[in-house]
C-alpha cells in the first residue's frame, strides 16, 4: 500500500495536494506543454484502457530531512533550451510549495520525457 500522505515539521498533507500544487506552479513556466510525458508506461495503459494517465503520476514527493523533495516529469515545447526551462520549473515549483504550503523545498528533479513540436 502506498503512502497517501507527507509528515512534514508536525504537519500532514495528502501527496495529491502537494501534487496539484506542484503540477499548477509548472504548467505557468512558459515552454511546458504539460506535466507529464508521454513515456512508455503512459502510452501503454492509454492504448489498453483507453484512458490518459493522470499528471498526479507524473509527480513524486517524499520527504528528506523534514525537507521536500519533488520529481516532476514534463512534455516541453520546441525551441525552449533544456537546462533554463528545467531552472525556472524548479524555481516555480520551490516557489509554489513554500508559499501555498510553508514548507521548504530541498530538490527539484525535473524529468524531460517528451517533446512537443508547434504546428506550422
Amino acid at each position: 500500500m502506498e503512502d497517501t500522505e507527507l509528515l512534514i515539521g508536525g504537519l500532514g498533507i495528502a501527496k495529491s495536494v502537494v501534487s496539484t500544487i506542484v503540477r499548477l506552479s509548472a504548467e505557468r513556466v512558459e515552454g511546458v506543454a504539460r506535466v507529464g510525458g508521454n513515456d512508455i508506461a503512459s502510452n501503454l495503459v492509454s492504448v489498453f484502457t483507453r484512458r490518459s494517465v493522470s499528471s498526479e503520476h507524473a509527480i513524486e514527493s517524499y520527504v528528506e530531512d523534514d525537507k521536500l523533495h519533488v520529481v516532476i516529469h514534463l512534455a516541453v515545447f520546441y525551441g525552449y533550451p533544456f537546462t533554463k526551462l528545467a531552472e525556472a520549473v524548479r524555481l516555480a515549483v520551490a516557489e509554489g510549495v513554500s508559499e501555498q504550503i510553508g514548507i521548504e523545498v530541498s530538490v527539484v528533479d525535473v524529468c524531460i520525457d517528451s517533446l512537443v513540436f508547434p504546428k506550422e
